[in-house]
């Protein structure tokens, strides 16, 4: 009781170890001095440390070679790349330098065509139109200019795509207007143009590619009325009593090449015959509806027009057919064009062939003028034209006794099952039977007449 008393007060005994005497495991801990909070000054400095010294906020970045790009690659690890890179340069700049070729080559032509059209025609291009000679005397250019009717043409040549090339022209007694193509090879695609030179010489069916001028010239025909109004070009030339109408012919000088696919692709070629001329070079010859035809256009103008444009002629045609095989009556109805296809000279050097193009525009006007045949020729060409729709008419009127043959073929059917549901299962039996046996006396019919 004392001990507690004196213990309660703070008496002056020795301190008792927290660790039992007797407990070995926590014998080194015994002594240990309490632990204490190290001072600040005792933190070592960055330079103790190993590794590399931090750089204070804001200070410059030290050097690395995680920063330095060359260091880490090189060239070499790019080699695909640079391959790929390399390989799309050339396909744009060969591309490029073949689109400028094409471009060049196509106004080469109009510059050499384009004093013939617009010597021709009142409307040369797209776009507009240019003042004419009356309308410069009677309300002088300055007037002309500045009238909003007027439009200059934008571009004498229309870039369809970068080996094709269109044109346009208007404005001229006899002909309602003109369409040319330009179709070129295609020089900004190498691949492709070998391709097709391959190609070509495994199929028949896949000609060569050939740089050449199509034109397609389409007559007025006599309807005037119809197509020129009064705000069009060249519209003031016209006259009432103008009659452009000529005899409907087929008529067509190609190049012996090109014959046999001409005659397999348009049916109005081939409803002609072929015959070679003595006036036309070797390598041409003439398909005509009639020798009367063939002894009138044979001129000796276009003759000479011919043999000075050599083997670049393809074809020349005058029809009044459609291309493709009639399938309807409407397709039957004649529509005047003129065609002309003449392959490209490599050199440039187109007075070769401007003569002929120039009498391929002034045959309008020999048509006009005197393709108006004796009624024994008309008829010989009414009679091919007269046999083509009467074979269409056939046909049609086939094709409508098959559909009546079918209407009346359901109606009966319908009849059969309205009377089979209207009676009983004893009834429909004898019907089916009756039916059957009388399907088969007109079997037997028909064998017996057979035999």
């Amino acid at each position: 009781m004392a001990a507690f008393f004196k213990g309660l007060l703070g008496g002056s005994n020795p301190p008792v170890s927290s660790v039992p005497a007797g407990d070995s495991d926590f014998a080194d801990f015994a002594g240990a001095p309490d632990p204490s909070p190290v001072a600040f000054s005792a933190i070592h400095s960055a330079a103790d440390y190993s590794g590399l010294p931090i750089a204070p906020t804001g200070s410059a970045v030290p050097y690395t070679k995680w920063y330095n790009v060359h260091e880490r690659h090189s060239l070499n690890e790019f080699k695909q790349e640079g391959f790929i890179l390399g390989f799309l340069f050339i396909v744009i700049a060969i591309h490029i330098y073949g689109t400028k070729l094409n471009r060049r080559k196509a106004n080469s032509w109009m510059t050499a065509h384009v004093p013939i059209l617009k010597h021709e025609f009142a409307l040369v291009g797209f776009g507009g139109r240019e003042p004419t000679a009356d309308e410069v005397e009677s309300e002088g250019l300055a007037k002309i200019l500045a009238a909003k009717t007027l439009e200059l043409p934008e571009e004498l040549l229309k870039e369809n795509s970068p080996s094709k090339f269109s044109s346009y022209a208007t404005g001229r007694q006899n002909i309602a207007f003109v369409d040319i193509t330009l179709n070129l090879v295609k020089r900004y695609s190498p691949l492709v143009m070998f391709a097709e030179y391959v190609m070509s010489l495994f199929f028949d069916s896949m000609p060569a590619p050939t740089e050449r001028m199509e034109a397609i010239l389409y007559p007025f025909d006599g309807r005037e009325a119809l197509t020129a109004h009064g705000q069009s070009p060249g519209a003031h030339e016209l006259r009432k009593d103008t009659k452009s109408s000529y005899d409907p012919f087929v008529f067509a000088i190609v190049h012996k090449d090109t014959m046999k696919a001409l005659r397999d692709e348009r049916y109005d070629v081939s409803i002609t015959v072929t015959k070679d001329n003595p006036k036309l070079p070797i390598w041409a010859t003439v398909m005509s509806e009639s020798a009367e035809i063939t002894d009138f256009l044979l001129t000796t103008e276009l003759v000479k027009a011919i043999e000075q444009a050599g083997e670049l002629l393809e074809h020349l045609i005058i029809t009044d057919q459609p291309i493709d095989q009639p399938q309807k009556l409407d397709d039957t109805v004649p529509k005047k064009r003129i065609y002309l296809s003449v392959k490209l000279p490599s050199s440039g050097d187109y007075s070769s062939v401007l003569p002929l193009f120039e009498y391929f525009i002034r045959l309008s006007d020999i048509l006009v003028q005197s393709a108006h045949f004796r009624p024994e020729v008309t008829r010989k060409v009414r009679a091919i034209r007269e046999e083509a729709i009467r074979k269409l008419q056939k046909a049609d009127e086939d094709g409508k006794a098959e559909e009546r043959a079918l209407e009346r073929e359901k109606a009966k059917k319908l009849k059969r099952d309205l009377e089979l549901k209207s009676l009983d299962a004893k009834s429909q039996k004898k019907y089916l039977e009756k039916e059957k046996e009388k399907e088969m006396r007109k079997h037997q019919k028909r064998q017996t007449q057979k035999a």
